[in-house]
């Protein structure tokens, strides 16, 4: 295939990935950088090809910068015109970390995960006979648990590394759960419970935006969708000694949940001590935070 001119002018600029005057590399660079991700595969042959420190920081550099770029522009579409679909927000924030990520294959999987639980549902169960089936495909047919031995490891708030080691964090079981039970038309929204993330179960009739007075009932996605009541709620609270606050009992919005997603995130890489992730989900963060 004959190359393109402007393959053959981007596969010119990244041959002076070792030019030594800073001045003119930063116009190579924006250069390289216009082209968008079509300039990662050449990036990633000098990767492979040059044992250049300086070819390499530089390639790494702008790929990571290009990558990055992609990301929130899809993060700022998603957040702007798509947020009702949660699972594309976990695949979002999960591209953080992994930006080859393959999403049809993720997304399969958890289709085939939806269709074991529709094969058992039927239009005639109560609520809680709902709940009862969901949590026998999630905990006892697929085997999802709670990583109580390393809560903050990371690998827990990525679909990819969820869905392959299926232990994970309150939070994480608790999107998959919401994730599936959306996609069976099970009513159950997420609940931004402080130290604990945990689901509300609402009526068939709520609007929407469903409120705190349409919830029936709450379920623990780390204790195996175990069903419980406000009281308990309350109880935590006091256990916690903090004030109690509407948005404790309350369903909050898919936005809500990404947010608690990537502060997660943050603090894991903080403990770790990863200042360049840390950066790249501070830029994610601030899109949650004002939705242009």
């Amino acid at each position: 295939m004959v190359a393109t001119i402007e393959n053959k002018e981007l596969n010119a600029l990244v041959h002076l990935l070792d030019e030594p005057d800073e001045t003119v590399f930063d116009s190579i660079r924006e250069k390289i950088h216009s082209f968008g991700k079509e300039a990662i595969p050449y990036l990633e042959k000098a990767l492979e090809v040059s044992f250049d420190n300086s070819i390499q920081e530089r390639a790494g550099e702008i790929i990571r910068n290009i990558q990055l770029g992609e990301l929130l522009s899809d993060f700022t579409d998603w957040i702007n015109t798509s947020s009702s679909d949660l699972l594309k927000g976990f695949l979002l924030v999960t591209r953080s970390q992994y930006p080859e990520l393959n999403e049809e294959a993720l997304t399969i999987r958890v289709e085939q995960m939806k269709m074991d639980a529709w094969l058992e549902l039927n239009d005639n169960l109560t609520a809680l006979e709902n709940i009862k089936v969901l949590n026998h495909i999630l905990y006892q047919v697929h085997n999802f648990d709670g990583n109580k031995i390393n809560l903050f490891a990371p690998q827990n708030f990525y679909l990819n590394t969820f869905l392959e080691t299926r232990k994970g964090s309150a939070l994480s079981l608790g999107i998959l759960y919401i994730i599936l039970a959306r996609k069976l038309n099970i009513p159950v929204y997420g609940v931004n419970l402080p130290q604990h993330f945990i689901l509300a179960y609402v009526s068939e009739l709520a609007a929407e935006v469903p409120s705190l007075e349409d919830v029936l009932f709450y379920i623990n996605p780390f204790n195996k969708g175990a069903v419980f009541t406000r009281k308990e709620i309350e109880l935590f609270i006091q256990q916690l000694k903090i004030d109690p606050d509407r948005s404790y009992f309350a369903p909050c919005s898919n936005i809500d949940i990404i947010k608690r997603l990537i502060e997660n995130l943050i603090y894991c890489y903080t403990q770790l001590g990863y200042p360049d992730k840390i950066e790249d989900l501070e830029r994610l963060l601030k899109l949650t935070e004002k939705p242009s």
